[in-house]
């Protein structure tokens, strides 16, 4: 499956473009997704700080590395699709020329002239949600578009444990990034935020106060009260 004008009618302007990135968030909690988008709000906390320090060498797009080999990598590569609304940069694209390929890796995608790979960078270990090969399999479509090509295979390297993780992009997971990203156009529009879903991954968010702020023993109206007065001394 590619991404096509007949599998998705509308096609984006580049003022309704989302952030690629974004797919990973959303994936992870709608509501922290809306909250940066929507709301325009943003905290940094010890992970966040430290995903930053990690790639500030990852995606250099002045960096062309080739490791002795004929395999480039080119880094933060600049990816969007008017068919998915989404744009944003990749961490690393892997270029191999198609009769090099490796044949000890898995089939990376199909073309006369090359192969390639999209790989994204992350700090901490895999996770059990998709949030992450979400990410990479949306830029892996937006490269079909953009370059014409198929590709198989996508691959996230995990700081804590030095590992790559390969894995398929299926027709099934390209269909889900399409109504994942026609969700996130569709809740951009109504311009409402989804509601707050409570689970154990919320203490680590870094809007975590945004989200779910304490009232500590206010009324919720003295509560609101006081945020807009703060807002009013603010302005």
């Amino acid at each position: 499956m590619t991404i096509s004008s007949e599998s998705i009618q509308h096609r984006y302007s580049e003022y309704e473009m989302l952030q690629l990135s974004g797919i990973q968030h959303y994936v992870f909690c709608p509501r922290q997704w809306a909250l940066m988008q929507l709301e325009q709000v943003w905290a940094d906390n010890s992970l966040t700080v430290e995903g930053s320090l990690l790639h500030q060498n990852v995606d250099n797009p002045f960096l062309r590395e080739t490791n002795g080999s004929q395999v480039i990598t080119l880094r933060g590569f600049r990816l969007a699709s008017d068919t998915l609304g989404l744009s944003g940069v990749a961490d690393a694209i892997e270029i191999y020329p198609f009769e090099n390929a490796p044949k000890s890796k898995p089939a990376i995608l199909s073309s006369k002239q090359y192969t390639a790979l999209p790989i994204e960078y992350k700090r901490g270990k895999p996770k059990i949600s998709d949030c992450d090969r979400m990410q990479v399999s949306a830029q892996a479509m937006i490269l079909e578009e953009m370059l014409g090509i198929k590709i198989q295979k996508g691959a996230i390297f995990y700081w804590e444990v030095r590992h790559r993780e390969y894995f398929d992009i299926t027709d099934e997971i390209k269909s889900e990034v399409c109504r994942l990203s026609e969700e996130m156009h569709a809740i951009v529009k109504t311009d409402k935020l989804p509601r707050a879903i409570k689970n154990s991954h919320c203490k680590n968010c870094s809007l975590y106060d945004y989200c779910l702020p304490s009232l500590k023993g206010k009324s919720a109206k003295k509560y609101l009260l006081e945020s807009i007065q703060g807002d009013d001394l603010i302005l």
